[in-house]
């Protein structure tokens, strides 16, 4: 046993009941060192996932254009990948930074803070590039800071929020928004019901949908599903091993 049992992370709000339940510790929120002046913009939602994805680009190349560094992330290589084909045919300069080139990440994240005419654009997978500070230079804090892109909401908003988090730390500036597809993979698997009514009520000329309180719900509680899936798997596997050190103590 230990005599002390304690850890830290930036997203253990979001799973107060299970870290008390589980572990029968508090969790206890650390103000931020600098006051976060990060802007958080309305969240886009669109029919289809190719709508999306080209929304996706032409936001990276408004950005890029104004001068501030993009850091888009992507739920999985293959995803990644394809965003960085459609910046290649728009001629933006990027780095793809996942599994694939592991070896590289220290370098890619070191330029990922560049502003001005030389705006750095990094793409990467939700593991990509963890733990390591963005650095802005002078140019990309005087056009706004780093904007954070997230091509899809994950199963959980804690990997959301570390994703979002890269941007604005310390006091500095930035931004982040999060795309989203009626056919995603996250309201398919966990609203796929509610998903086809929330289409067809909601009317629109165009290929992207009003993300006004209906739609942003359906998502939330998609999430919300995924979450309470992945507890209930986490719980029966505390429950299993707990059998198992009762029953088979020589296991």
């Amino acid at each position: 046993s230990y005599p002390f049992l304690c850890g830290m992370t930036g997203t253990a709000a979001d799973a107060t009941a299970e870290m008390e339940t589980v572990y029968a510790r508090p969790v206890v929120v650390v103000p931020t060192n600098r006051p976060v002046i990060r802007v958080a913009m309305p969240m886009r939602v669109f029919q289809t996932q190719q709508e999306k994805w080209v929304a996706i680009a032409e936001s990276i190349e408004q950005m890029y254009r104004a001068g501030r560094p993009v850091l888009a992330g992507t739920r999985s290589i293959a995803a990644s990948e394809h965003l960085g084909a459609l910046l290649a045919q728009r001629g933006l300069p990027h780095r793809v930074l996942n599994a694939n080139f592991d070896k590289e990440e220290a370098g890619l994240i070191a330029h990922a803070g560049r502003g001005g005419s030389e705006a750095a654009i990094t793409v990467a997978t939700n593991m990509a590039g963890r733990g390591t500070d963005i650095k802005l230079d002078e140019a990309a804090r005087a056009a706004g800071g780093l904007h954070v892109l997230l091509t899809e909401m994950h199963g959980a908003k804690r990997i959301d929020r570390q994703f979002i988090g890269r941007a604005g730390r310390q006091g500095d500036p930035g931004s982040s928004q999060i795309f989203v597809s009626m056919d995603d993979e996250l309201v398919g698997l966990h609203t796929p019901r509610l998903r086809v009514l929330a289409a067809r009520s909601v009317a629109s000329g165009g290929r992207e949908l009003p993300a006004g309180a209906p739609v942003a719900r359906l998502f939330r509680l998609a999430q919300s599903r995924s979450e309470g899936r992945d507890r209930r798997n986490r719980a029966a596997v505390l429950r299993q091993d707990d059998w198992i050190e009762k029953n088979l103590p020589g296991s």
